[in-house]
């Protein structure tokens, strides 16, 4: 197969590409052109034979072709191919069909579309030829491309744009702000299509840009952000390397001018005024003022300083608003300056070294402060208190000291003093109202309280709103009055065998006064002891004396204590005195002159105990201890647990026979108004029907019932007699039960005394027998014991003659 081809009215170049210069079936290398209409053969350097198949090569086609027909792209064909119209020609592949068709009998290919390489820049297909009428593949299926030929179409774009790039202001020329890059989609291998310069279309004059690399870079070197913090430039690409008939593109870019600190801070007045009452307390805010920048961010960070009058006020800087804020340092005084100029001042925090020559970052301003008057309370003189002192011996009256208080106002209104008797509740002092002047109401003690601190308050005569207050402080002066005494009751031992002169003793001496030139005392023996030779006092002149015996051979036995009467003088004025006794006791001393002991009677041990000895003697003391603590305890434990069991048995015995009877339920088995009058049936009731037999006991209930004259009167006596014995017995009980708070309370005992009377259970009290009907024998009562001994004196067999008499 030989293959030839064209492109429109280009002239192609091929390279070692086969080619049959006729339909036959030999192939040559060439090398040369091939032009549409016109073939130009080369003499073959070499001819052989080959096996027929297809010629091949790439077909290419240029872009945008804007011609009414189809673009001729070029033709394929097989050697077998003889012209007779027997072969079929097809492709397929991309656009196959769509944007490229093929003659089936040349085999002659056409583009119908525009084609963009921008979009796409080659199209691969695949050939085939086959018998017309067998459909037989006359060859195998092969793949060639078909390529699209550049133009420049394409113009050059900012992809990255709209651009924002910022440069500090006064940068220095040439600084490097940002770059921009242009794109464009041409064949960048293909001649100059692809080749992009740059160029600045407006903004010249501030900035430029460099022509191949894009970046942008200042023009001039004030640039000031307070004059045009942003600038807005056009930059333009050109393809074709700016040549004409280049295409190019253009994007905006903003350039935004940062900040530095090259400006000083500046107040909008070199004068302010504020005005203030004196009255105002200390920290009260007087004014603002606000140091204006023209910079921005921290550079407009400042700070305030006070440069004049900065005793009074200070000034603080407000961190939002930058504000410089002066407030009151020091209490203000209408009536020693009505006026200050305070001189503020204000400094940029961070100045950048490199525009210090352009001046000072500072600025100042005045700040006049007028103060007003106000009413205000008086003021004392001095101001921070009083001290004043007096005698402790004054008398009731007597001037302490004079206080001192003004109005400061103008008008200076007259003051009126008073103590606040708060801090004076005793009521010791008193101060006139109009002088100020301090006297005593009682006499004063400086033993018993030594300082007096009252508070004195001041107020204005027509306005006693105006009120202040000052603390004063009286010291008690001393005075001597309180004699010397000795520090303690002082006691001393002697051994007997002591030394004449020996110092046995040391005494001191305390005294409540506090004289201001400090004590002196004087030590002497007491005139009623001026006659002793046993003992000598000697003064030491330090405030002290001593003690020393006079003679030696003391003996306990004889005379064991001294007494020594001491007579004590201070210094005064006046000097006063008084008289104390030392106590000397005479002991026996060992060897070494350790005392053994102090009492005449005392045998001294030859010999000291032993530590083992000791502790033996305390372990079997501790054991005798342990011994009878444990005897006694059980004593008492018998002691209680028989009284308990005492308590017990003659308890239950009671509360048995409340047990009895027809029940809770029953309540007709007796009389509940005999409970009720229980110790009133024993009373006769002058009746001629005579009590009701029901409210009695039965044992009564019988003697009333079957006695009659002088035996039934014995006969009554008898029975009263026993019940009034029973009666006692019982109330002693109840009075101990009433006592005792562990038993059941005082109306259990009420219902055991009575029991019913027609319980079918019979009855098993013991209460009835007393009556003379009972054939109960209870003189096995005897030998139960002492615990039922009482009780069998009840309940024995009496003897007929003591009941008849």
């Amino acid at each position: 197969m030989a293959l030839s081809w064209t492109a429109g009215a280009w002239t192609l170049a091929a390279l070692g590409f086969l080619s049959c210069c006729s339909f036959g079936c030999e192939a040559s290398r060439t090398s040369g052109s091939i032009s549409e209409g016109n073939k130009q053969e080369q003499e073959p350097s070499s001819l052989e034979r080959v096996k027929r198949g297809w010629v091949w090569n790439q077909f290419f086609v240029v872009e945008e072709y804007t011609g009414t027909e189809p673009l001729y792209v070029g033709k394929i064909h097989t050697d077998s191919d003889e012209g007779e119209g027997n072969i079929k020609y097809t492709i397929s592949g991309e656009g196959a069909g769509s944007i490229f068709i093929i003659d089936e009998l040349t085999g002659d290919i056409h583009a119908t579309e525009r084609l963009d390489r921008e979009k796409k820049a080659f199209y691969t297909l695949r050939a085939r030829a086959r018998d017309r009428l067998s459909h037989d593949p006359l060859e195998s299926e092969s793949e060639f491309v078909i390529k699209v030929q550049d133009i420049n179409d394409s113009e050059p774009k900012f992809l990255e744009g709209p651009y924002i790039g910022s440069v500090a202001e006064l940068s220095p020329i040439g600084t490097s702000v940002m770059k921009v890059t242009a794109s464009d989609a041409d064949d960048p291998a293909y001649g100059s299509s692809a080749r992009v310069v740059y160029s600045v279309l407006d903004g010249e004059r501030i900035f430029t840009v460099d022509r191949h690399t894009g970046i942008i870079m200042t023009a001039v070197a004030d640039l000031d952000r307070e004059t045009q913090e942003r600038y807005e430039l056009v930059v333009k690409a050109t393809d074709m390397a700016g040549q004409m008939g280049g295409l190019s593109g253009s994007t905006t870019v903003t350039i935004v001018i940062t900040d530095v600190n090259d400006n000083p801070p500046r107040f909008p007045q070199k004068m302010y005024q504020f005005s203030v009452s004196e009255g105002a307390a200390v920290g009260t805010p007087v004014g603002r003022v606000i140091a204006t920048d023209a910079d921005m961010g921290e550079n407009t960070d400042m700070s305030y300083l006070i440069k004049e009058e900065g005793e009074l006020f200070k000034v603080t800087t407000d961190v939002e608003t930058q504000e410089a804020v002066i407030s009151i340092k020091k209490p203000l005084d209408f009536e020693s300056k009505r006026t200050h100029n305070v001189v503020v001042e204000a400094v940029n925090k961070h100045v950048d070294p490199r525009f210090v020559d352009l001046g000072s970052f500072r600025d100042q301003t005045i700040v006049r402060v007028s103060v007003s008057d106000i009413d205000e309370p008086p003021i004392f003189q001095p101001a921070e208190g009083t001290t004043m002192a007096v005698q402790e011996d004054a008398k009731v009256g007597a001037t302490v000291g004079i206080i001192t208080a003004r109005d400061p106002d103008v008008k200076n209104k007259p003051v009126r003093f008073s103590i606040d008797r708060s801090t004076d509740q005793e009521m010791i002092f008193h101060i006139d109202p109009g002088s100020g002047a301090i006297t005593l109401e009682k006499i004063l003690d400086r033993e018993t309280a030594g300082w007096h601190n009252i508070t004195v308050r001041a107020v204005e005569a027509d306005n006693h709103t105006m009120a202040s207050h000052s603390a004063v402080s009286i010291r008690i002066l001393d005075v001597n009055d309180n004699p010397p005494e000795l520090a303690t009751p002082y006691e001393a031992s002697i051994c007997e065998d002591a030394k004449p002169g020996q110092l046995i003793h040391t005494i001191s001496v305390v005294d409540r006064d506090e004289p201001q030139t400090g004590h002196r005392f004087y030590f002497t023996l007491a005139p009623e002891a001026s006659s002793n030779r046993h003992f000598t006092l000697w003064d030491v002149k330090d405030n002290t004396a001593g003690i020393r015996t006079q003679r030696s051979g003391f003996n306990r036995h004889e005379q064991n204590v001294y007494f020594l009467p001491i007579l004590v003088v201070d210094s005064g004025p006046p000097s006063l005195s008084s008289t104390g006794t030392l106590t000397i006791h005479v002991c026996g001393c060992d060897t070494e002159g350790a005392i053994q002991s102090c009492n005449a009677t005392a045998y001294v041990m030859s010999a000291a105990l032993s530590p083992g000895a000791l502790i033996a003697l305390l372990v079997c003391m501790l054991i005798l201890i342990v011994l009878v603590l444990l005897i006694l305890t059980l004593k008492r434990h018998r002691k209680g647990q028989r009284m308990t069991e005492d308590e017990e048995d003659m308890r239950d015995n009671v509360i048995k026979y409340n047990d009895e009877g027809g029940g809770e339920q029953d309540t007709q088995a007796y009389d509940m108004s005999a409970l009720r009058n229980l110790y009133d049936f024993p009373e006769a009731k002058s009746c001629d029907s005579g009590p009701d037999i029901r409210s009695l006991p039965q044992w009564i209930q019988s003697n009333r019932v079957g006695g009659g004259g002088a035996e039934g009167a014995a006969a009554a006596a008898a029975a009263a007699a026993d019940f009034s014995l029973f009666k006692g017995y019982i109330r002693k009980k109840v009075e101990q039960a009433d006592a005792d708070l562990s038993v059941p309370p005082y109306d259990s005992f009420q219902t055991y005394a009575f029991e019913g009377t027609s319980s079918p259970a019979l009855s098993l009290s013991s209460i009835h027998t007393l009556s003379t009907t009972s054939e109960q024998d209870f003189s096995y009562l005897s030998d139960w014991g002492p615990r039922f001994r009482q009780l069998a004196g009840y309940y024995a067999p009496g003897n007929p003659e003591e009941e008849g008499s």
